[in-house]
């Protein structure tokens, strides 16, 4: 599936969507590296056996639209209305609905509305400049099982160095303001989360977590 991608691009000073096609790229070893990725993100779909499943910060829609088309009933919200414009461009391609995306901030998640069996917070929180604020927004709407992703440091950036990307920011991808390793994540996710699964497709950090009782 091919989706179109924001490249880059900003809305009110902020880095938009993604800044590199990694699921369409051509490239064999990032091909084999989204690979694990998409791996790990299915074992853990599979694992939570959502009814429903809401992608918060859904970027241009990839991972929506391919639950969609493999029949799911899956919706997806991002603070930027332009990536969430180009989420619907990329549904109506694929004869999916583009009512599935909403522009939405995860600071602005409410109980009930933006429910599901399964949240999808993946590559969201390494932007924010309060991670624990959109971490106590999940918290507030979790009802089943939470996916958390972020980027693995320092190897995030290691691998960016090696294939010659963003060398001037020391391989810090734009908008990234936040950096944790494995442990790091693990601790400030378990603040407000059960932690039932760890994943580490290289260079992520993947959790499945459901809320505490």
């Amino acid at each position: 599936m091919k989706t179109r991608i924001a490249g880059g691009a900003e809305e009110d000073g902020l880095v938009i969507g993604n800044a590199y096609d990694k699921y369409g790229s051509a490239n064999p070893i990032v091909r084999r590296i989204m690979a694990g990725f998409e791996s790990a993100m299915a074992a853990l779909v599979a694992g939570a056996d959502p009814s429903s499943i809401h992608e918060v910060g859904c970027g241009e829609g990839y991972w929506v639209l391919r639950w969609s088309a493999g029949g799911l009933s899956a919706r997806g919200s991002d603070a930027s209305p332009q990536v969430i414009e180009l989420a619907r461009e990329n549904a109506a391609r694929e004869n999916l609905s583009p009512a599935l995306f909403e522009a939405r901030s995860i600071y602005e998640l409410e109980p009930g509305r933006d429910g599901a069996d399964l949240l999808v917070c993946s590559e969201v929180l390494e932007h924010l400049d309060t991670p624990e604020a959109g971490l106590r927004a999940l918290q507030r709407v979790v009802e089943r099982y939470l996916i958390l992703s972020v980027p693995r440091e320092p190897v995030w950036r290691a691998l960016n160095l090696a294939r010659g990307s963003y060398v001037s920011t020391l391989g810090n991808t734009p908008g990234h303001v936040n950096h944790w390793s494995r442990k790091e994540f693990l601790g400030l996710a378990s603040r407000y989360f059960d932690v039932v699964e760890v994943r580490s497709p290289l260079p992520w950090t993947m959790l499945l977590c459901r809320p505490y009782r």
